[in-house]
């Protein structure tokens, strides 16, 4: 499996451990290879004044859209950056179509975004939409309930690595699918 994608650009799901997917993230940009760190705002006191900052919504965690051989070489020098495995073994692939919406939502970095892990949703039980208007407006998703929310949320999922969910979206926003 793994040869079929030395040739081929495909999205990694990664790790890079003790918080280091920024500099993870640099040093591939320096190699020419694409990255995606999920980014949200957080309140911080810096110098005795609170200010508002850019953080990784979730530490860790950065995807990469590489050939397999092309990341391998750069990887050997960042023993930090580990590939996520499935149960089975095989590193997690993102589908590009997963990835473009992924991104389009938590690139919004609105603070009502609210990040899951992928066990905390079933998307099962949800219906498909589609959201017109807004910062999400063309972006397809599940109009699911999360657990200790009141409101139903629309989720773009990542499978087996995590979700984002939009904090509400108006009823005539949504587009049953």
């Amino acid at each position: 499996m793994e040869s079929e994608h030395n040739n081929v650009l495909v999205w990694f799901a990664m790790r890079a451990t003790y918080r280091r997917e920024m500099i993870a993230k640099r040093t591939l940009e320096d190699h020419g290879i694409e990255s995606f760190v999920p980014m949200r705002y957080e309140w911080k006191f810096q110098g005795g004044r609170r200010k508002r900052v850019l953080v990784p919504a979730i530490h860790n965690l950065i995807f990469v859209h590489a050939e397999q051989q092309q990341l391998q070489d750069v990887k050997d020098h960042l023993p930090y950056l580990q590939y996520m495995i499935c149960k089975g073994g095989e590193k997690i692939l993102v589908p590009d179509d997963q990835m473009t919406a992924f991104m389009a939502m938590s690139g919004t970095m609105d603070d009502s975004l609210t990040y899951l892990g992928p066990t905390e949703v079933n998307l099962k039980t949800g219906r498909r939409v589609k959201i017109h208007g807004g910062p999400c407006d063309g972006q397809e998703g599940v109009l699911v309930k999360i657990p200790g929310f009141r409101n139903r949320r629309v989720v773009v999922a990542i499978e087996g690595v995590m979700a984002v969910a939009m904090a509400s979206v108006k009823p005539e926003q949504i587009e049953l699918l």
